[in-house]
């Protein structure tokens, strides 16, 4: 196994440890989670960077490395549905978007084509990444949390609904192959 695949491993066996401390109620549990979610969101540059610069690109890699993040995104989401923080409408946007992008990538790998990830992606990533870990910290007003988590979700909700359309957009060749 590869050290990018053991990294991305790494990514998934920390999810498990956010979970159980972002559904702590102690503060500083609060302060645990988000420190492992960056670490998490981190590793997923590190495990890109080593595949890249030593040659370690694999098969499982691709497979496993976008997998991880929305696993780890979605851990975040339930967990904001779950408090509150995001309505469930939101969440699904986000994850129908997850759903109907894989599955285009797969329509396209049994046509033996593969999809790169757009900048449009990497952007929702970043975007996404960087507005749970908004979401995530202990603000002190309610009514300020409220106006933080929705400015938070209405900004994953547009960068994730336009990197869809464009992935659609710029693939949709692909829907219409004919055999």
């Amino acid at each position: 196994m590869t050290t990018a695949n053991k990294i991305t491993i790494l990514r998934i066996a920390m999810i498990p440890l956010f979970l159980m401390a972002v559904l702590t109620d102690e503060q500083y549990a609060q302060i645990i989670a988000l420190i492992i979610f960056i670490l998490a969101s981190v590793t997923d540059s590190v495990d890109g960077y080593v595949a890249r610069k030593y040659n370690q690109s694999t098969n499982f890699g691709k497979f496993l490395d976008p997998l991880a993040d929305k696993l780890l995104v979605t851990a975040a989401i339930l967990v904001f549905v779950e408090r509150g923080q995001m309505p469930s409408w939101a969440a699904m946007i986000i994850i129908a978007r997850e759903f109907a992008v894989t599955g285009l990538r797969l329509v396209a790998a049994a046509e033996g084509l593969v999809i790169a990830a757009a900048w449009s992606g990497k952007i929702k990533t970043a975007v996404s990444i960087i507005a749970i870990c908004v979401m995530l910290m202990p603000v002190g007003q309610k009514d300020t949390m409220i106006l933080i988590d929705t400015i938070c979700y209405t900004i994953m909700i547009l960068v994730t609904v336009w990197s869809g359309v464009e992935y659609f957009i710029r693939n949709s060749k692909i829907l219409n192959i004919k055999k």
